[in-house]
């Protein structure tokens, strides 16, 4: 049975999408910690991302790093965080966050964004990983 998460990455159920490759699909989480937080899928469905081979593994990471480019680029801040959790949707995934503090990484706050403002968000995300991959 197929995670959301593929669903997602198919195109079955909608997202913002931030990114893809024919291996990979980046897209916002819809309750965000931060504006710009991004989670990062294989299409290829594996549980949890340390059972990943290691090929698939340094793939995956070196597309986030572009992601997190992305996202750095559209929406300026001291860094990008990577956090892997991966409990709550079995289907290994990468939370990337802009962030100019630690606080801006606790999961325990959300912002809420309209519509307009995540569609704006992904829109300027997907544009800065399309400019940086030509």
């Amino acid at each position: 049975m197929a995670t959301i998460f593929s669903k997602i990455a198919a195109g079955e159920i909608p997202s913002y999408k931030c990114a893809e490759s024919d291996k990979f699909y980046a897209f916002l989480d819809i309750n965000p910690v931060v504006k710009g937080h991004t989670l990062v899928i294989p299409r290829k469905e594996t549980d949890y991302i340390f059972d990943m081979d290691d090929t698939e593994l340094a793939e995956f990471e070196l597309f986030a790093k572009q992601v997190a480019k992305a996202i750095r680029a559209a929406f300026p801040c001291k860094k990008v965080a990577q956090v892997v959790l991966g409990l709550e949707v079995n289907h290994a995934h990468i939370h990337l966050l802009p962030i100019n503090s630690e606080g801006d990484a606790d999961f325990h706050k959300h912002v809420t964004l309209s519509e307009s403002e995540m569609k704006e968000t992904a829109e300027r995300i997907l544009q800065e990983f399309n400019a940086a991959a030509k």
